[in-house]
Parts: structure tokens; C-alpha cells; sequence
């Protein structure tokens, strides 16, 4: 399939059909740019989208993407339960195959250039597109979300890599935009039983956040986690909501195993697993084999012992199904290409 990329943009809008639909079109908009999955959230107040395809028609797609969300979200009247600073929070590029990270992170830093000079949006750039150290952690560039950026322009410190470095009309209303490169991510949420007491639960579940991120260095600190706890009204429980930055160090079995060993020293019980986006095919793979304790396991089978081990689909009544053939990466692109190509 040539050169593939990823981009997984979140926006700041979770509710609003006709914004979140206007932003996916524009995503989709740039020919050889295929939308692959819309996830978005009410309560987070937030949308995830993924689009993949060849280099420049993802770039393209992702600016539209960014134009879009400036034109129709207003930060100043923007509420959620998910940390952000901008209409568009954070857009990673991510090498798929035949693209480095490097090139990825080239190519991170012209859009960011292009959405500060054209869109009038001040941009940090995080991960490997990242100008020095301190910015190098999504943690960092969003420090003080929307509400605090006023103030964090005012800084010599965290001037904008690109747009503009004060505060005006247009950034009052479109915040800031974080842009960068990085592999793989692993957005997942771990469900945990409701217990009749809303503030136990949600302290239960910052708790185990804090064992098992590797920034606290928990009882159980995985290497490139990083969680933190909440709790969805509109799920009715808490969960523990982590970003597997590394996949090839902590998989989503591995973490799988932490979250449940955390949780009973808690008094707590793990109940299941939502996946936000998509995640590439060897990272279910290996999650089942590992659950199973099946090194060898045919990929389908093992991909079958995830979804039922780990509690993949135990999310339908809330509307959150587990459909390989939805949630993987691969094969959502390989029938986007296939349905465009006749």
C-alpha cells in the first residue's frame, strides 16, 4: 500500500452532531485521505477521529480537519470532563509503513506552521515534532488547558512554536493546538464496578491510576502509561483511562493484568475494557495471547480470546461494540480502499 500514515485528531466537541460531521467530512475531504472511526464522547465532551492514508492527503486532511473545528467550536463556552486547550486539542501524525517517525515529525512541524500562519492558532509541538524537552509530553504543552492559556502566552518560556504568541479574538475563541508525531497509542479505558457510592469509586479509581502510571512509580508502574481516574455519569461507573504510549513495552494485556491487580488492592472489581479509536492488529493479537496464555495461538483465535477475556464488548448497552473488522486499524483501512476502488 506505499507510504501510510495515521492521524488521530481530538476535538473538543462530544455532542453536536452537525459539528462533529462537519469536521469528519473535512478530515475525509483530501482524496487519499480515509476516514477509519469516529469516537466521541458526551460527558469528556470530546470526538477522536482517525484517517489514514499517503502522506500529503492525510496532512491536507488534517489542516481542513483543524479549519473546521476553528470555525464552528467557541473554547469560551466549552465544558468536559477531558483535560484540553484547544477546539483542536492534540493532532499526532503516526507512521503506519513505508514512514519513519522522523518524517513523520517533519512533517508534524510544517502543518503546525501552516495551521499558526494561515488559521491564527497558536501551536505547540509535542512528542517527536517537539522543539525542546520540556514540550516533548502532551502533559506539559496542555498544562493549564483553555483557562490558563492566556496567561502560559504571556510566559517567554512556553511561547508558541508557531501562530500567535498573545492573546486576541481568534485564539480567545479556537484556544491552542498541540501537533506532533509519535508511534502507536493505545487509548483504553478500564471499566469499574459501581459500588452505590459515586465519590468512593471515583477516589478508588484516581488511586489506581496513580499505582499503575509510570510517572508516580506505583505498586504496579508500567513503563509508558499514563492514567488517570474519573467517573462517566452517563456510564453510571468509574474507570481508570490510560494511554499506552508504547505498546511494544506495555501492551494491552499487560495493562489489563495491572489495572485488575491495582483494583482488588482497592476492594475494587474490573469489569471490562473500552478501546477509544482503533488499535493496530498485533496489539489485539498479542493482548489474547498473553489473556489466554497461548503463545502460538492463531491470530484470530487470539483476537477472539481479547475481546472475551478482557471485556472488549462488555460495553454494547452504552453503545461501545468491539468489531474487529471496526476497531482494527488494518482492516478498516484495507475496506476503505477496497469500497473506493470498486
Amino acid at each position: 500500500m506505499g507510504k501510510l500514515i495515521e492521524c488521530v485528531p481530538n476535538f473538543s466537541e462530544g455532542s453536536d452532531r452537525e459539528t462533529i460531521e462537519a469536521i469528519v467530512r473535512a478530515a475525509g475531504s483530501a482524496r487519499g485521505s480515509y476516514v477509519l472511526h469516529v469516537d466521541s464522547g458526551e460527558a469528556a465532551n470530546r470526538t477522536v477521529v482517525t484517517f489514514a492514508g499517503d502522506p500529503e492527503s492525510v496532512v491536507e486532511g488534517a489542516f481542513r480537519a483543524v479549519r473546521e473545528a476553528a470555525a464552528r467550536i467557541d473554547m469560551r463556552r466549552q465544558r468536559g470532563e477531558h483535560p484540553r486547550i484547544g477546539a483542536t486539542d492534540v493532532l499526532p501524525l503516526v507512521p503506519v509503513s513505508g514512514v519513519s517517525l522522523a518524517e513523520c515529525a517533519g512533517l508534524a512541524r510544517g502543518l503546525a506552521e501552516r495551521v499558526g500562519r494561515e488559521l491564527g492558532i497558536p501551536v505547540y509541538c509535542y512528542e517527536a515534532a517537539a522543539s525542546t524537552a520540556d514540550r516533548r509530553g502532551l502533559e506539559a504543552c496542555r498544562r493549564g488547558e483553555y483557562e490558563g492559556l492566556r496567561a502560559k502566552l504571556d510566559d517567554p518560556a512556553w511561547r508558541p512554536d508557531f501562530g500567535p504568541a498573545a492573546w486576541n479574538e481568534t485564539v480567545a475563541r479556537t484556544g491552542a493546538t498541540v501537533i506532533g508525531a509519535r508511534n502507536f497509542l493505545g487509548a483504553v479505558n478500564f471499566n469499574l464496578a459501581a459500588t452505590g457510592d459515586r465519590e468512593a469509586d471515583l477516589k478508588a479509581a484516581k488511586a489506581i491510576a496513580r499505582e499503575i502510571r509510570a510517572a508516580t512509580g506505583g505498586w504496579w508502574s508500567l513503563e509508558g502509561v499514563k492514567a488517570i481516574g474519573w467517573r462517566i455519569e452517563e456510564y453510571g461507573f468509574a474507570q481508570v483511562s490510560t494511554n499506552l504510549t508504547d505498546m511494544h513495552r506495555t501492551g494491552l494485556g499487560e495493562a489489563y493484568r495491572a489495572v485488575a491487580a491495582a483494583a482488588r488492592r482497592q476492594g475494587m472489581e474490573l469489569t471490562g475494557t473500552e478501546v477509544i479509536g482503533l488499535l493496530p492488529e498485533w496489539a489485539v493479537v498479542e493482548a489474547g495471547r498473553l489473556a489466554a496464555g497461548e503463545a502460538s495461538a492463531d491470530p484470530e483465535r487470539a483476537i477472539q480470546e481479547a475481546i472475551e477475556l478482557l471485556g472488549l464488548d462488555t460495553m454494547q448497552a452504552q453503545g461501545r461494540r468491539f468489531d474487529p473488522n471496526e476497531k482494527i486499524v488494518e482492516r478498516v483501512l484495507a475496506a476503505k480502499t477496497r469500497l473506493q476502488n470498486g
